[in-house]
C-alpha cells in the first residue's frame, strides 16, 4: 500500500488534482482511497456526482462508535473510496481534532485491511501545519508527502511552512519529503520563481499542470476532468502525473495493469509489493513524541 499526502494553500487545487490523480490510477487498474482531511469535507465532491456523504466527525457526534465501516467509506467513480474527515460544529471544537478522529477510526474499524487499497491519498489543508494537520506526516500513515503550489507569493509561503514542518519531522522516522507539483495561475516568471523555491528546499518538480478552463466546467458538472474530457490535454497532464507519482515510489504500471518495478535504466518488469518494501527505522527516542 503506497501512502500519500497531499499539502498546498487553500484553494491552490489539492483537491482538484487529487481526485483527477485518483481517477487516472482507478483507471490504470489500482484500488484508491481518498481522505478528506478538510474541515469544509469537499476532497472527493467530484467522484460521487457532488452528492452529499457522511464525514466521519458527523457519524461519531450522531453514533459515537456504533457505525459501520460502510458508512464511513463511500464508494465513488470508478470504486473509488471515499473518506471526508469534517470538521467540528462552528465556532466549537479543533478542526484539526476531527482529522485525528478520522484517521484513528478508519483503523480502528479495519478500513486498509478490508478494502485493501493500493494507493491511499490524504488530502490535506496546508495552511496550518500543527496538530491535527500534521497527522497524516506523522505515525506512518503517508510514506511521502508531496506539495501543491503556483508561482503566486502567498501559496509560496504556505508551501514553505510545509516543506520547514517536514524538515523539523526528518529525523524522527516520519513522512518525507516527496517532490512539488505546480498548479500554474499563468503569472509572470512562475515556472522561474518555482523552480527557485525547489532549489532552496532541496526537493524535485513531479509535474505541472497548466491552467485550463476545462477543470471548471468538469467541476461544474461535479465531476473531473478525466471522467468529463478523458481525451482532453488535461487529462493526459493528470495521468503524466499520475505516472510521475509512482515512479518517485520506484513503480509503475504493466500492460496487464499490475504494479511493478520502475527502473529507468531497464525495462524490464518485476512484480512487486509495495506492503513488503523495507520500511524505514523509527528513532526510539521520539516514539512517545510520534504517539497520536
Amino acid at each position: 500500500m503506497i501512502k500519500i499526502a497531499v499539502y498546498g494553500k487553500g484553494g491552490i487545487g489539492k483537491s482538484t488534482t487529487i481526485s483527477n490523480l485518483s481517477v487516472a490510477l482507478s483507471k490504470k487498474g489500482l484500488k484508491v482511497m481518498q481522505i478528506g482531511c478538510d474541515p469544509k469535507a469537499d476532497s472527493t465532491t467530484n467522484l460521487h456526482n457532488g452528492s452529499e456523504i457522511n464525514t466521519v466527525l458527523d457519524l461519531v457526534r450522531k453514533k459515537k462508535d456504533d457505525f459501520e465501516l460502510n458508512e464511513m467509506v463511500v464508494e465513488g467513480y470508478n470504486g473509488i473510496l471515499c473518506v471526508e474527515a469534517g470538521g467540528p460544529t462552528p465556532g466549537m471544537g479543533c478542526a484539526g481534532r476531527g482529522i485525528i478522529t478520522a484517521l484513528e477510526k478508519l483503523e480502528q474499524k479495519g478500513a486498509y485491511e478490508a478494502y485493501k487499497p493500493d494507493i491511499v491519498f490524504y488530502d490535506v489543508l496546508g495552511d496550518v501545519v500543527c496538530g491535527g494537520f500534521s497527522m497524516p506526516m506523522r505515525c506512518g500513515y503517508a510514506d511521502k508527502i508531496f506539495i501543491i503550489t503556483s508561482g503566486e507569493y502567498m501559496s509560496l509561503h504556505a508551501a514553505l511552512n510545509i516543506a520547514t514542518a517536514i524538515d523539523n519531522f526528518k529525523n524522527r522516522g516520519y513522512a518525507t519529503l516527496g517532490g512539488v507539483i505546480l498548479n500554474k495561475r499563468n503569472i509572470k516568471n512562475e515556472e522561474e520563481k518555482v523552480n527557485e523555491f525547489i532549489k532552496n528546499i532541496n526537493s524535485k518538480l513531479i509535474g505541472t499542470l497548466d491552467r485550463d478552463e476545462i477543470v471548471v466546467v468538469a467541476e461544474e458538472n461535479k465531476k473531473t476532468v478525466l471522467e468529463s474530457f478523458p481525451e482532453s490535454n488535461m487529462a493526459k497532464e493528470y495521468e503524466i502525473l499520475a505516472d510521475n507519482l509512482l515512479k518517485s515510489f520506484g513503480y509503475k504500471i504493466s500492460k496487464d495493469k499490475k504494479l511493478r518495478e520502475y527502473n529507468k535504466d531497464a525495462d524490464d518488469e518485476q512484480p512487486s509489493n509495495p506492503d513488503t518494501k523495507e520500511e524505514q527505522p523509527s528513532n526510539p527516542d521520539t516514539k512517545e513524541e510520534a504517539k497520536c
